[in-house]
């Protein structure tokens, strides 16, 4: 990480209120957000992963990220990503990726924009369920734009109109499987200037059959059946 890059990560986090009360604050806020930031860029999927990427760090790294004593276990990163806002720290690190240098981006190309729903290993609890996010990821940078969580009450499809809410949608086209084909969704991606491509499957069969019949003819709108024929205006 270049160090222009690394101030502009702490700035963002130190504006991350602290959920821990004077007992618990044993490490500095941000270095754990620093932590867990720069374990899962190096592909560590949950906190036991991410505790064992920084304790295999040498003591030099701990400093840098703000650590004065030997790193924390991953209960700590556990209990502090379950009482922290996840919606602040998100807002920090969206942040801190906006002003990153040296992201290459095709103006050209087509601008894709997927939408899924998937649950956190390690986050099940008694008597309560899994913890469930919905995530927009820009299919040329690889970057998570926004995020979600899904509710007890309530589904993807439903998270997913508060989600594309959060998103400029001029030009892009939203990808996604058939859980967000429906008409409130396409609806909303069409107001915010984009467009959409989602499955559909035999449990839309009014739908289906309707595309099924559209494709069915291809000289009305198929551009190599006109180059094969040629122009017979």
């Amino acid at each position: 990480m270049q160090p222009a890059a690394s101030r502009d990560l702490f700035a963002a986090l130190e504006r991350v209120p602290d959920p821990r009360g004077r007992q618990g604050q044993r490490h500095p806020l941000t270095a754990m957000l620093a932590a867990i930031v720069c374990a899962t860029l190096c592909g560590a999927r949950g906190y036991r992963p991410i505790a064992q990427w920084l304790r295999m760090q040498k003591p030099k790294t701990w400093h840098w990220l703000g650590f004065k004593r030997r790193p924390p276990c991953a209960n700590c990163f556990a209990d502090l990503l379950k009482a922290m806002c996840a919606e602040d720290f998100e807002r920090a690190v969206r942040e801190w990726t906006r002003g990153l240098q040296g992201v290459a981006v095709d103006e050209n190309a087509l601008c894709a924009v997927s939408i899924d729903g998937k649950t956190l290993c390690g986050t099940l609890q008694p008597h309560q369920r899994a913890l469930q996010l919905l995530s927009a990821l820009d299919q040329q940078t690889g970057c998570v734009l926004s995020q979600t969580e899904i509710y007890h009450d309530t589904n993807e499809a439903k998270a997913a109109l508060k989600l594309l809410k959060t998103l400029v949608l001029q030009e892009k086209v939203v990808v996604g499987d058939a859980m967000f084909c429906q008409k409130e969704i396409c609806e909303q991606i069409l107001d915010s200037g984009g467009d959409y491509f989602f499955v559909v499957k035999e449990n839309q069969p009014t739908l289906l059959k309707a595309i099924e019949l559209a494709f069915a003819e291809t000289e009305g709108f198929s551009p190599l059946h006109s180059a094969r024929h040629g122009n017979r205006a």
